[in-house]
């Protein structure tokens, strides 16, 4: 898969689990148990996937699977498939009033579980996670993840990222010591996620990080248009993996973005349609902003650390 198709399907892991909004109001969603051992975080993890998303191997009920660490989730989500295969007395059932939607509009009602998950030095007990069908996401074709790992366990913690070497770690708020190197950046909590200033060619636009899209930048239709990108300038066609499937998503060219004072030219945007609903973000800021750098999100207490490259023009 070359560069360019691969920055195409990122899209659509931010189409699926990063912007995924659900009836929060309608759902009581408790805080998982979080178990953390000798000091307080886990060791460095490798991604597990060849994606430059945060992927994981952890043990749901005793069986080794594969997580996508997701900032962009609003809450942890488990396939269908890997539901069924866990014995009976290991997968209680319940119903909850939820509906999920991703980017390309489609949308699943869904049951909801209770699991255990377990990764070196970190158990998460009592997680709540929403039965969904994943569809390519959680298939072996793609980007076989069975278990997001969303807000819902993220906000109690700070999540470190070290993409260049490829490994996250997970680590207890109060055991965080923040690296010399890290510095602050502008962020704001919003809907329980969290929002960066970006501009876009120079016009300001609020965009959800999302450690579960591969690529800089993707937007819904509108904001597109409001930053001028939809000028008549050349686009290319191609297929995005969505929530059960998949769609067709549009890419083109930004002359420029910039992002914890940092500027990137020439920048490949996904562009997407934006789903019927209230408050559904219009922008999503992806892993490839941390390309180079390292960062450490505290989505509980709505803080962004981040290294700067030396070279502050990317492009």
């Amino acid at each position: 898969m070359n560069r360019r198709n691969f920055l195409i399907r990122a899209v659509g892991l931010a189409a699926v689990v990063g912007g995924a909004w659900w009836a929060r109001e309608n759902v009581f969603w408790p805080a998982p148990d979080l178990a953390f051992g000798e000091g307080g975080a886990t060791p460095w993890l490798p991604y597990a996937r060849r994606a430059n998303v945060p992927t994981v191997k952890v043990r749901v009920e005793g069986r080794e699977i594969i997580a996508l660490i997701d900032t962009g989730a609003q809450y942890s989500v488990i396939d269908r498939r890997l539901v069924a295969a866990l014995p009976p007395q290991r997968r209680p059932l319940f119903d909850m009033p939820l509906v999920a939607y991703g980017v390309g509009g489609g949308s699943q009602m869904g049951r909801g579980t209770t699991v255990e998950v377990g990764l070196p030095r970190l158990t998460v007990g009592k997680l709540r996670a929403a039965i969904l069908d994943l569809g390519p996401l959680a298939s072996e074709d793609g980007l076989n993840t069975p278990l997001i790992l969303g807000r819902d366990v993220l906000e109690h913690l700070v999540l470190a990222l070290d993409p260049a070497r490829r490994h996250v770690r997970l680590i207890a708020r109060d055991a965080f010591v923040r690296p010399p190197d890290l510095v602050p950046t502008e962020v704001r909590r919003s809907g329980g996620g969290m929002v960066a200033d970006v501009t876009v060619e120079g016009v300001a636009v609020n965009a959800v990080v999302d450690t579960g899209a591969s690529s800089l930048l993707a937007l819904d239709k509108a904001t597109a248009q409001a930053a001028g990108l939809l000028d008549g300038r050349p686009q290319e066609n191609g297929t995005s993996l969505v929530l059960g499937g998949a769609m067709q998503a549009a890419v083109l060219e930004a002359r420029t973005v910039t992002f914890a004072d940092h500027l990137y030219r020439r920048v490949q945007v996904g562009v997407f349609d934006q789903p019927p609903l209230p408050n559904f973000p219009g922008a999503l800021i992806g892993m490839e902003a941390f390309d180079g750098r390292r960062a450490a999100l505290d989505l509980g207490a709505g803080t962004l650390h981040v290294s700067q490259p030396l070279d502050l023009t990317v492009g």
